[in-house]
């Protein structure tokens, strides 16, 4: 095989990545500050009961999304430019995004009467509706996404990530201004999803349409999503389902004290978790271009993240007390240690988010599924031991993540071990 490094244009595209990632990056810091506004803004004008609803259905939404998410991993690692010799399979993504879109449609209209009195107890149905319409958009939206992570379309991607951020940010100013009901913010927040779609896909359609191609047949496409989504469900459950889970497994703990934990925990955690999550499929491509190094980069890599997280633990330690305290004048302060703790979990998490896009660059997705639900199912169960409610939190923010790493791991040392000859396209593992 020839080596990518001498390869003619491998220096044009190391170019084109570093410029993607600078790009990726860039727009996860324009959806991470409006996001953060939004979350400032809300509470601050309709007040912290009516917010209560506008939260539930914020988190219920970006949760499924979350879960979603797993179609654009797949898309990504399936797409390829079209190789004009090689016609086995048609790029069928967009009739997945329409079939994907009537099921997930379906299915949370269909599954509503269940639990809509309980989530939606004042409103309802009419939260029902922005719910389902949000959550089915988010599947075109994943599949565009996917599709051009896969042909590395960098400038089209930036544009679907800001226009969605910047569109709710903007939606949910007027709807506080004009319409501050939990009605109207609800469909400021689904909105954004099909309307990024209609406004980028004009300017993305010629890199797509007819340039590209699936390594699989639809069937197989379908199979894969469903294992990369019950993974991506896990990081779900793990990052935005967390303060869920944590207050279902702790009905005794007072109120002061739960949301002082989870309060402090999304404020520490996220810098690190929304930036690794953000990267997921970007990660896919890098992997999957680096086939020739790929145990370097992947130790380099996690050689980063970790380091990273050790400075800002120390950071957290030493300085977390006083910035807490000034960004929350008259609320309890949690110790230094307790933060330090928070962000060395991130950090683990964005380990995480590191090896599974590269278990899934080598199209192994068992492997890539497994390890996010240990991840998640020793999470819950560490929050179900019979300690402290601190103790317990802290050993499942730590625990978890640290199992699916090791899962991880242990899987791709193995196929290592396996291999007699370097990793070529043409050779990878699948199951």
């Amino acid at each position: 095989m020839r080596d990518a490094v001498t390869a003619p244009g491998a220096d044009e595209d190391v170019k084109q990545k570093s410029s993607g990632f600078i790009l990726i990056v860039a727009a996860t810091g324009i959806v991470g500050i409006a996001g953060y506004v939004i979350t400032w803004l809300v509470p601050r004008t309709i007040g912290v009961g009516p917010y209560a609803v506008f939260a539930v259905f914020w988190s219920f939404i970006f949760l499924v999304a979350a879960a979603l998410s797993g179609i654009q991993q797949e898309v990504t690692r399936a797409t390829h430019l079209r190789d004009p010799a090689n016609t086995s399979y048609r790029n069928r993504a967009g009739v997945f995004a329409l079939a994907a879109f009537v099921v997930v449609l379906v299915l949370v209209l269909g599954t509503a009467p269940l639990w809509q009195a309980q989530v939606f107890p004042v409103d309802g149905w009419s939260l029902v509706l922005p719910l389902a319409v949000g959550a089915a958009s988010y599947v075109p939206l994943a599949v565009l996404a996917g599709s051009l992570y896969g042909v590395g379309h960098w400038n089209a991607l930036f544009g679907l990530m800001a226009v969605e951020g910047l569109l709710r940010l903007v939606l949910i100013g007027i709807a506080l201004a004009f319409l501050p009901g939990s009605v109207p913010l609800a469909w400021a927040v689904a909105i954004p999803f099909p309307v990024a779609v209609l406004v980028i896909w004009p300017l993305a359609r010629a890199r797509v349409v007819g340039k590209t191609q699936l390594d699989v047949a639809l069937p197989a496409l379908t199979w894969n999503v469903v294992r990369t989504t019950v993974a991506a469900a896990s990081m779900g459950l793990m990052v935005s389902g967390f303060p869920l889970v944590l207050s279902l497994t702790s009905p005794t703990v007072p109120s002061d004290d739960l949301g002082l934990v989870i309060l402090a925990a999304t404020l520490t955690r996220a810098p690190l978790i929304v930036v690794g999550m953000a990267l997921q499929s970007f990660l896919i491509v890098f992997f999957r271009g680096r086939l020739d190094r790929f145990w370097r980069s992947l130790l380099q890599l996690e050689a980063l993240v970790l380091g990273l997280g050790a400075v800002l633990a120390v950071a957290g330690l030493l300085a977390g007390p006083a910035v807490f305290a000034f960004l929350f004048p008259g609320q309890a302060v949690p110790e230094g240690w307790v933060i330090a703790t928070f962000v060395a979990s991130s950090a683990l998490v964005g380990a995480l988010c590191v090896s599974a896009p590269a278990v899934l660059s080598r199209n192994a997705h068992s492997a890539f599924t497994a390890g996010w639900v240990v991840a998640a199912v020793t999470t819950v169960l560490c929050l179900l031991l019979p300690v402290g409610f601190l103790e317990r939190t802290m050993l499942a923010l730590l625990v978890g993540p640290a199992a699916g790493v090791l899962v991880h791991g242990i899987y791709l040392a193995v196929a290592r071990n396996g291999e007699s000859a370097p990793v070529s396209p043409d050779a990878l593992v699948t199951d």
